[in-house]
């Protein structure tokens, strides 16, 4: 049974999203407080790994994220509003899965392992995200804030690229115990 409460704020909910510009404010403010989340949890994740292409990937990473940051407070003031974040629950929900999971993984190249799966996790809700608010705002006809939208997707999609890219430079195969992929696989 729905209490008065429950009820209040799912209609609360649904007036949030009564047009497809108020969907694309709420996605804009939700990708504001993830990108703020992760400027957060990157230096944990910086500070447990030790592959050095790996750690140097990092540190770009925080860089880029805070560019960024920079790009979807342009996108606010360019649609006359004031930068504000409301809480992603699924970004929480991604960190606290990879902060379990890197935890767990021995040190080294499994915990590295799991680093990169972690952030290729993150990588693949931020280009979801990133795709489905340059859609919005083609249709919004948001030009400007759609050229900043699809830059960043874009370097998520590098971002990814490169996680990929370390992980089957040998660092998956150390972190097998020494065991090299087949020469009959591709990555994926």
């Amino acid at each position: 049974m729905e209490t008065n409460k429950t009820k209040s704020k799912k209609a609360a909910q649904a007036a949030e999203a009564g047009s497809l510009r108020d969907l694309f404010i709420t996605g804009l403010k939700d990708i504001y407080y993830a990108e703020n989340a992760l400027l957060k949890a990157l230096p944990e994740m910086y500070e447990k790994a030790t592959d050095v292409k790996l750690k140097t990937a990092i540190k770009d990473h925080i860089l880029q994220t805070e560019m960024q940051v920079v790009r979807l407070e342009k996108s606010f003031e360019l649609l006359g509003m004031k930068a504000e974040a409301k809480k992603c629950q699924a970004i929480e929900g991604i960190i606290a899965e990879g902060r379990e999971t890197v935890s767990s993984a021995a040190e080294g190249p499994v915990r590295d392992a799991a680093i990169i799966g972690s952030s290729q996790k993150v990588e693949h809700y931020e280009m979801a995200a990133y795709g489905t608010l340059a859609a919005h705002a083609k249709v919004l006809n948001e030009r400007e804030v759609l050229d900043l939208l699809l830059r960043t997707l874009g370097e998520e999609k590098k971002s990814d690229c490169l996680l990929t890219t370390i992980a089957d430079t040998e660092l998956n195969s150390q972190a097998a115990g020494g065991m090299h992929q087949s020469k009959d696989f591709k990555a994926v």
